[in-house]
């Protein structure tokens, strides 16, 4: 469900997140008063705002919890990707001359970043991963191994190419794996029914406005699903319109073009 609701455009999460579950909240003082009477719910008022103080702030501090832990791990996928492109580059300047086998250390390393691009990113847009650019990234490792055979470059730089192609992998394997969502499904359950109870709750006061009651229903709805929504837009930090974009790595592989 959150893959889903990632994917889609920002004006329909908010539509499916916000304005309709707020519509149905707004929709429940008005039954619950028809059915109980303002009488019976007057009654409540003191102990139901002792105890929706402590709900509310119990329900507050999951909120916030997962909004830190998935913004945290959405400036990890970024740092990961900077990562790559750095990387990339670095091999790419080290990897200088004239021989065969260097010049194509070069070309593997511009067609797996094209690949990355081109194939990865839409990959991972489904939780997925690109076997493209999996095969890519070996064919890059197999051209620095024959330069390393050869001894084609001095052993410190090649030592600083292999280790630089590890840094690549890792960060790879970094986005890879937050692709396919960073909250776990029991933390879904509970953010979601935490929210319905902490809205549900306030069906149970019985103010005298009847209107009143209903507009800060209303409220407290859109600013707990607002909280939500932050989580379900950055939940998988390579889908839908909030995503790390390629930028680093079209830069790299325009490094590369004024290199040639």
């Amino acid at each position: 469900m959150s893959q889903f609701l990632s994917s889609l455009p920002l004006w329909l999460s908010t539509l499916l997140v916000i304005v309709l579950p707020t519509l149905v909240a707004m929709a429940g003082p008005v039954f619950i008063r028809r059915k109980f009477g303002l009488e019976r719910l007057a009654a409540n008022n003191e102990i139901a705002g002792f105890q929706f103080a402590t709900v509310g702030v119990i329900y507050a501090v999951l909120i916030a919890f997962a909004t830190i832990v998935v913004w945290q791990r959405f400036n990890d996928a970024e740092a990961a990707v900077l990562q790559e492109a750095g990387a990339a580059v670095t091999i790419y300047r080290l990897a200088a001359g004239p021989e065969p086998e260097i010049a194509a250390t070069r070309d593997a390393l511009n067609k797996y970043l094209k690949l990355v691009v081109d194939k990865d990113w839409r990959q991972m847009a489904v939780g997925e991963e690109s076997e493209e650019a999996n095969s890519a990234l070996n064919a890059l490792y197999a051209t620095a191994t024959r330069i390393s055979k050869k001894g084609l470059l001095s052993g410190a730089i090649t030592e600083e190419i292999f280790d630089q192609l590890d840094s690549i992998t890792q960060a790879r394997r970094v986005r890879l794996h937050l692709a396919a969502g960073i909250v776990p499904d029991i933390l879904w359950a509970v953010l979601f029914a935490g929210a319905m109870l902490t809205i549900g709750f306030t069906f149970l006061f019985g103010a005298e406005s009847l209107s009143a009651q209903v507009v800060m229903t209303g409220i407290l709805s859109v600013m707990v699903l607002m909280g939500l929504l932050v989580i379900v837009s950055v939940d998988h930090p390579f889908t839908g319109p909030v995503h790390v974009d390629t930028e680093p790595l079209d830069n790299a592989l325009a490094d590369f073009s004024r290199r040639s």
